[in-house]
């Protein structure tokens, strides 16, 4: 027996098998069993051809046999086995695949799941393994034969007195080491743990003796074989898509929506979907990975492929099967390509609409995922400029005046008046606070819906969206907001005209504290407050300057507001009219201050205010 040495651009091959290609040692496991399934599937192709072949599908199984003693592995299936020509052919020769030319020779495989593409997934095997035995007798042979390989140093092949048809593959494994532990390859919790993670869909049962009660062995089934997104969903109660949820993405309550589409054509896939019922501890953190499990053929491919899920969707848990996708010569992410990007968009739009009818049919659960998700679909529109917002902005929920309850933008301009252009809203930390802003209080008191935003990012997203069906949005704090008539108009300009002066002398008195100060019929009890100017409204200075309290303080361009129907107003004109100046610009500061008090803005100097305070008091 002499040993052969592999090829020169062989061994170069290898040892980027075993040192780059794969990421993740326990990929090795999957390999050899989608080998041993694709040996099982051919044999029992053609015994549906060859009478000549007697099989029985119910014995077509896979074995998984650890020995601690002698630190092995084995990996037993009673399939089609291989000549010592085939032998020498797939494992003499990296990256040769007998299943590609399986299929290639048989144009009818395709009701066969072949799994094997590349011919370099059983070299994943010297990651874990210094030395690999591969002992098969073919379908086709008298004899049997084993190959022998340590590696790059080459292989043999001799005769062996293997009787039954089949492959049985011995993987000797190496020591453990910092890096990699092998000895957990032989726990039965470990292999338990990658055949349900990877292999719990190939379609023969994958056995293994496993301790029972009582320190006896019995055999047992590891893999569940049949998808339940292969079963008809007619067949499949719900109770089994909340136990397969919970099993296999780790949650503790029951999803609140499952997803199944399954799409034929050039590009084929099945997918199961779940909207969860609360979002992850860490969804809102960079820790948090988004994406869907990716099988091909029932083999888990990727854990979490984020290519399949756009980012305002990322708390969709679930899976795509396809055998469509171009995946990379590890099979352990994908090439990417026209495919992905397809299956991708067509998730997108099964998502949306699924949400869509959960917000028409099913209210209560729809806003329960509101709670928990409804940030993630502002962020998709804000963190996009507004290029999603046609896909989400009908998805939004925010807190109306007029019925006290969350609604969507399409519920508000349904109701509004055919004559009116604005969708009125008003930010703030609560509904409370929202509600006892002056300018709020006389919108309400003229019979407009306002919406309550109260989330950090709610304003930033209504600025994005710009315009909902050619309806503008108009903050109750802003300075253009004009709920009058034109007579109204006409008089206030005249008011602010003539007291052009005093309110020059407020406006010094406060420096650059306030862009202008004016006179205001848009109040109704409220002596004072305060509106802002351009895009930076009071509510985003504040959210900006607390996200980032270390930086320099961006101001929004401040309106001081003075109700002209208020007592205040006489006072002021009369200080102005007596030229008492000082006393006047005492009184804008408190004023001023009370009106920063009222839209929940810090005091800049509350030393002097307390002091002008009580000094007005004393008098």
């Amino acid at each position: 027996m002499s040993k052969k040495q592999f090829k020169a651009e062989s061994k170069k091959l290898l040892d980027m098998m075993i040192n780059s290609i794969y990421t993740n040692p326990e990929i090795f496991l999957r390999e050899l069993i989608s080998n041993a399934s694709d040996a099982i599937d051919k044999l029992y192709y053609r015994s549906l051809t060859d009478k000549s072949i007697k099989v029985k599908k119910d014995d077509l199984e896979i074995w998984i046999i650890p020995n601690k003693e002698e630190k092995t592995l084995t990996i037993k299936d009673n399939g089609c086995g291989m000549t010592k020509e085939e032998l020498e052919e797939n494992l003499g020769t990296i990256a040769k695949s007998g299943s590609e030319l399986f299929k290639e020779n048989n144009e009818k495989t395709k009701d066969i799941s072949i799994i094997g593409q590349f011919g370099v997934g059983f070299y994943s095997s010297f990651m874990v393994a210094n030395k690999v035995v591969v002992d098969s007798k073919s379908i086709d042979g008298e004899e049997s034969y084993i190959w022998t390989s340590t590696g790059v140093d080459g292989y043999t092949i001799e005769k062996s007195d293997k009787k039954e048809v089949g492959t049985t593959i011995t993987l000797y494994l190496k020591d453990s080491s910092d890096i990699l532990d092998t000895n957990e390859f032989l726990e039965e919790y470990k292999l338990t743990s990658i055949i349900k993670k990877y292999s719990d869909y190939i379609r023969y049962p994958i056995k293994m003796n496993v301790e029972a009660e009582k320190d006896t062995i019995e055999e047992k089934t590891i893999n569940s074989m049949v998808p339940i997104w292969k079963k008809k969903q007619n067949q499949v109660k719900e109770s089994e898509y909340n136990d397969f949820y919970t099993d296999k993405f780790y949650d503790y309550e029951q999803p609140l929506k499952v997803i199944r589409t399954e799409v034929e054509g050039l590009t084929s896939y099945q997918a199961l979907l779940f909207i969860p019922s609360h979002a992850p501890y860490n969804y809102y953190t960079k820790e948090y990975e988004k994406g869907l499990q990716l099988y091909s053929k029932g083999v888990m491919i990727m854990e979490k492929c984020s290519d399949l899920l756009p980012d305002y969707f990322s708390f969709v848990k679930g899976l795509v099967d396809s055998e469509d996708i171009a995946l990379n010569i590890s099979r352990e992410t994908m090439q990417q390509n026209h495919q992905v990007r397809l299956i991708a968009k067509n998730i997108e739009n099964k998502i949306k609409k699924e949400l869509t009818d959960m917000l028409e049919n099913d209210r209560e659960n729809y806003e329960k995922f509101y709670n928990a998700f409804g940030m993630q679909l502002k962020h998709g529109i804000y963190s996009s400029y507004g290029m999603n917002k046609e896909n989400l902005q009908d998805l939004l929920l925010f807190y109306s005046s007029k019925e006290d309850k969350y609604i969507t933008l399409a519920e508000y301009v349904s109701r509004m008046d055919k004559d009116s252009k604005d969708i009125y809203y008003a930010s703030g930390e609560s509904i409370d606070k929202i509600k006892m802003l002056p300018q709020v209080e006389m919108l309400l008191d003229k019979g407009y819906e306002v919406l309550y935003l109260t989330e950090y990012l709610d304003e930033f997203v209504i600025k994005t969206i710009n315009t909902y069906q050619e309806k503008n949005f108009v903050n109750a704090t802003d300075k253009e907001l004009n709920i009058d008539g034109e007579e109204e108009k006409e008089e206030l300009e005249k008011i602010n005209k003539e007291n052009t002066d005093l309110l020059s002398v407020m406006k010094n008195a406060l420096s650059d504290n306030v862009k202008e100060v004016r006179f205001t019929n848009k109040l109704k009890e409220h002596p004072v407050c305060l509106t802002s100017s351009g895009e930076l409204s009071l509510e985003m200075e504040k959210i900006i300057n607390n996200m980032a309290p270390n930086t320099e303080k961006v101001k929004a361009e401040i309106i001081l507001e003075i109700n002209n129907n208020h007592e205040i107003s006489n006072k002021i004109k009369e200080l102005h009219q007596e030229n008492n100046q000082e006393e006047l610009e005492k009184y804008t500061k408190i004023l001023y201050n009370q009106a920063r008090l009222i839209s929940g803005l810090e005091i800049e100097n509350p030393s002097e205010l307390t002091s002008l305070i009580c000094e007005m008091i004393s008098k």
